[in-house]
């Protein structure tokens, strides 16, 4: 799994530590505003975020420690301390290989990440008659495939090096583009399972 975030050399997450820092909510406002937006100060994102400079100033010292953001000292100027956040390609390892500490630390953030998409796709929705050519700009697929384990991790190979041909190719805008977010999910169907259990007419 990837968070996607930026692109770079991959990082693999699995300190509990880290993880548990990154599952945070304003601490993920934080990093995808930063992300978006560019480089800020404690200040600009109190502001943006509607909370105080303290509380901001806490969190992004907290993401420092894990390397989620850095200070710019060049841009400083001894009162404002102006942070972004470096190209990641973060990535995470496999569930069955973290401790119980890590796991529960990983679902919380994928609880959060989860919450903020469905936040984000809402406000495209009800914004959408506003937006001009971007309002027909919603691109959906849904399908199944039957697959091994190894089988899913290429497919994700495969779109990973796809995403990363099209973020190298757009380094430079064209006139006229604006973000896009994208979302992969791959998930076991569950339901198959208990299907296949399920005792039918003819059983006793």
């Amino acid at each position: 799994m990837s968070a996607m975030a930026d692109q770079g050399e991959p990082r693999e997450l699995t300190d509990p530590a880290a993880l548990k820092a990154l599952g945070h909510p304003i601490r993920q406002q934080i990093l995808r505003r930063l992300r978006r937006d560019g480089p800020a100060t404690s200040t600009s994102l109190a502001r943006a975020l509607a909370e105080s400079t303290g509380t901001t100033s806490y969190h992004l010292r907290r993401l420092a420690e894990h390397g989620f953001v850095q200070e710019l000292p060049e841009r400083g100027n001894g009162r404002e301390r102006w942070w972004e956040a470096p190209r990641q390609d973060i990535r995470f390892g496999r569930r069955s290989h973290m401790s119980a500490a890590a796991r529960d630390a990983f679902a919380e953030l994928g609880r959060l990440e989860v919450a903020a998409d469905v936040e984000a796709f809402t406000h495209f929705q009800q914004r959408r008659d506003t937006l001009g050519e971007w309002g027909d700009a919603l691109l959906f697929a849904r399908g199944a495939l039957r697959l091994t384990p190894e089988e899913l991790l290429r497919f994700w190979n495969d779109y990973m090096a796809l995403f990363q041909r099209y973020a190298d190719e757009t380094r430079e805008p064209a006139d006229g583009a604006r973000q896009v977010l994208l979302r992969f999910l791959a998930f076991p169907d569950v339901d198959e399972d208990a299907a296949a259990t399920r005792p039918t007419d003819g059983d006793n």
